[in-house]
């Protein structure tokens, strides 16, 4: 198999006004692509700073296209049940357009319940509605009538083969192979209630199965994993923003009604799928992953440790530098200390 290429994800979490969060995440991706990181993801959130306090991705990140030249820029995610998927293709072509190509648009049904009122929609409702809003954004991406004979202006075609979807079931995993779309994995999801302890593997094998069943023949899988790894130079240090950052996630997670076995900090970093310590601690603890061996990327994160923006931009680094050779990560070469190498 093909070593699975790298990406970063910013949930745009800092304690600052949201014009500084903006600009921190900013310089993160930047700082993530000049050391190899091929993607970076940002997620969606209405209305709740503490959430991530980004309802606009795609504005986002056609500012972040201004200020980097290479690494490729994706939703993770847009809740297209919530949205006017006319909209979204409209944007996305624009933003894929102003970054040279560069755009990529991840899918979800989800989003937190109480996001859907303000936009007119029934969470209730939501599985249904997103599969008729998908419809119309693909509709409208690869140029067909939405309506009165309109068709999308600027064309979006190109992103017709750059959409994914995530998922947290076998169900979504066969609907994203179906469309040929790619795969999505969340960096932890929510336990049986009969099996509170399951390892992620055993939840995202077989949505992967679904997946790779549903994909169309001669289809390339695409399949994202995305991971909690904050990696520092002692674990001393890593334990300390642990510490804060997985009791506050916990608590979240808990209030949502899900089950969260154990109270201390080693319970909490195994029930958060949490990766952390030094780079040998990150590259041995993700070794031991099952569902990343079929990954065709791998997405890494610091929420929901949530360490200062430094700590952020050293995590990187040290991942990049040693955990990601360790594994046999794929990085992209072309920069060197920040600066563009010449191609032979």
């Amino acid at each position: 198999m093909t070593a699975p290429t790298l990406a970063f994800f910013t949930r745009l979490l800092d304690d600052a006004s949201p014009a500084e969060r903006y600009a921190l995440a900013t310089a993160q991706i930047q700082h993530a692509e000049q050391h190899g990181i091929q993607r970076a993801w940002v997620a969606q959130h209405h209305f709740r700073a503490a959430e991530g306090g980004l309802p606009s991705p795609l504005v986002f990140l056609a500012n972040v296209a201004a200020h980097t030249s290479r690494i490729r820029l994706g939703t993770g995610v847009i809740t297209l049940s919530i949205e006017d998927p006319v909209r979204v293709a409209e944007d996305a072509a624009v933003a894929d357009l102003l970054s040279g190509g560069r755009i990529d648009i991840g899918l979800g049904s989800g989003g937190t319940p109480s996001s859907f009122a303000p936009f007119g929609e029934d969470v209730r409702e939501k599985a249904a509605t997103y599969d008729r809003k998908l419809g119309v954004l693909l509709d409208a991406l690869s140029g067909r009538d939405i309506g009165a004979a309109n068709t999308l202006y600027p064309d979006g075609s190109a992103l017709s083969s750059r959409i994914w979807q995530a998922t947290f079931s076998a169900h979504g995993g066969t609907r994203a192979g179906a469309h040929g779309h790619g795969l999505l994995l969340s960096r932890t999801q929510p336990r049986p209630k009969d099996d509170p302890q399951a390892p992620l593997a055993r939840l995202q094998e077989p949505i992967i199965d679904a997946y790779l069943e549903a994909l169309p023949p001669g289809a390339e899988p695409r399949i994202t994993a995305s991971r909690t790894i904050f990696v520092a130079d002692d674990r001393a240090e890593a334990l300390r923003f642990a510490e804060v950052g997985l009791r506050r996630a916990a608590e979240g997670f808990r209030r949502q009604g899900q089950v969260i076995p154990g109270d201390t900090l080693d319970d909490l970093i195994a029930a958060l799928d949490t990766h952390l310590g030094t780079p040998e601690d990150v590259a041995a603890s993700l070794a031991a992953d099952a569902s990343l061996r079929r990954a065709t990327e791998i997405a890494f994160q610091v929420h929901s440790v949530d360490a200062p923006h430094d700590h952020v931009l050293r995590s990187i680094e040290l991942f990049t530098a040693e955990v990601a050779p360790a594994l046999g990560y794929a990085l992209d070469t072309s920069f060197d200390n920040g600066t563009v190498k010449e191609k032979a």
